[in-house]
Parts: C-alpha cells; sequence; structure tokens
C-alpha cells in the first residue's frame, strides 16, 4: 500500500502502518500518530451481511457530489479492484491537501473526479488507466494469489476514516454510501472513541457468530520520519 501511495502521488509525510492490537495500549503506541484512517481487510460473515442488509435496505443511494461534501466516496464497479478502492477513501478523506502531489495521477484524478456525482465518479474510476496501471504494478509484487474474474472475495476492505466534518465515516464501497459513525472532536482515527464506533464495533458484531474471525488492518499516519520530535 506505502508503494502504491507513493505511485499515485502521496507524499512521503504519509505512511501506512500495520496495527498488531486494537487493545493494548502499548502494541498501539507503534503506530505514529496522529492517524487519519485505518483500513481494514475483513471476511463477510452473515452476521455482518444481515447487519449491513438492515442498516442499509431502507436508504437511498448517495447522491452528494462536490468539495462540500465531508467525505469522498466511491463506489465499485470493477471487479477485484479492492485495493486501490480501498486505498483512496483513505489517502483522499482528512488530509492537508499539502500531502497529495500537485500534477500526481491522484491529484488530476480527484479535480474531475469530486465534483461529479456516484455513478459518474465510479465511471471515471473504472476508465482510469493509469491509476489502475499503477495498482496492477504494485499486485504483482504480491504473494497472494490473484482471482480470476469470475472468482467471489470473501473478504472485504472497509476504511474508516476521520471527515472534514471531525466525524469518523466508515467507507464500504458496496454499500449505497458512505456511513456516518458519530463525532471525534480532537481524536483521531485511531483514538479509543474511534475504535469503538468503528472497527471494534464491526469485529464484536462478527465475533458474537464466528469464534475465529481472521482479519488485517493498517493505519494511515504520519511518517514517524517527518515528525518534527522523531
Amino acid at each position: 500500500m506505502n508503494e502504491l501511495a507513493r505511485r499515485l502521488g502521496v507524499t512521503e509525510e504519509l505512511a501506512f502502518y500495520d496495527v498488531y492490537s486494537l487493545y493494548d495500549a502499548d502494541v498501539m503506541a507503534m503506530v505514529p500518530s496522529p492517524v487519519f484512517a485505518l483500513l481494514v481487510t475483513i471476511p463477510m460473515t452473515d452476521a455482518w451481511r444481515e447487519d449491513r442488509e438492515t442498516e442499509d435496505g431502507s436508504k437511498e443511494w448517495y447522491k452528494g457530489a462536490g468539495p462540500d461534501e465531508p467525505v469522498v466516496w466511491f463506489r465499485q464497479t470493477v471487479i477485484h479492484g479492492c485495493g486501490l478502492i480501498g486505498l483512496l477513501p483513505c489517502v483522499v478523506n482528512g488530509l492537508p491537501s499539502k500531502m497529495i502531489v500537485p500534477g500526481s495521477k491522484l491529484a488530476n484524478f480527484l479535480e474531475t473526479a469530486v465534483p461529479l456525482g456516484m455513478d459518474e465518479s465510479a465511471k471515471l474510476l473504472g476508465d482510469n488507466e493509469s491509476l489502475h496501471e499503477a495498482s496492477e504494478a504494485v499486485a504483482f509484487k504480491g504473494d497472494t494469489r490473484a482471482l480470476s474474474p469470475d472468482e467471489e472475495s470473501i473478504h472485504h476492505f472497509v476504511a474508516l476514516a476521520k471527515g472534514v466534518d471531525g466525524n469518523l465515516w466508515e467507507l464500504e464501497v458496496s454499500m449505497k454510501g458512505p456511513l456516518n459513525r458519530g463525532p471525534l472532536g480532537d481524536d483521531d482515527a485511531f483514538s479509543e472513541k474511534a475504535l469503538e464506533l468503528g472497527i471494534r464495533r464491526l469485529i464484536d458484531l462478527q465475533r458474537k457468530a464466528v469464534a475465529n474471525l481472521p482479519f488485517s488492518c493498517i493505519a494511515l499516519a504520519q511518517a514517524a520520519n517527518s515528525r518534527q520530535d522523531a
């Protein structure tokens, strides 16, 4: 994810860090702060699917667009493009604009995409060869076998980011839109409040039905070597 972020145009002031615990304060302290977003990959269990259908079923499709929206959200229409679409809400939400290099692939894409509605931005993303070429170049370096177009992944990427409105937003690209999980105030996306509103809630929900719940989590934070006190 760090290499992909660099290829897209995220500055070296930001970096993704492995999260080894969501409960042990000493282990959690290994992640630099502030944390702007968490990116989680987690199985789609029956418990989560039922919760999603209950919460999402009565909602209308997202109609937000433009720079005044609290978060930027993309609907996924690209098969097996989850890594790229999981990364995007992390690196485009709640960050100072200086952390995206002007004239980069990401900056150019956002300039066109942010003013668009849900369907138009999804099409723009699907048609953007430069973003997908960067994603594919990184994906082929991994150890995991790539899925074929007719295979379904049981894992989903979920991004949890602090929006410009100070709220924690859950950004899962197959939902009808972004979900506001509540105000964070001065807390960042890896604070106790953010964890309780976001990833811990999701894990607790699923563990009621699944004893062994494999998942992984990374945090997008200010790079340790860019901190003035480092």
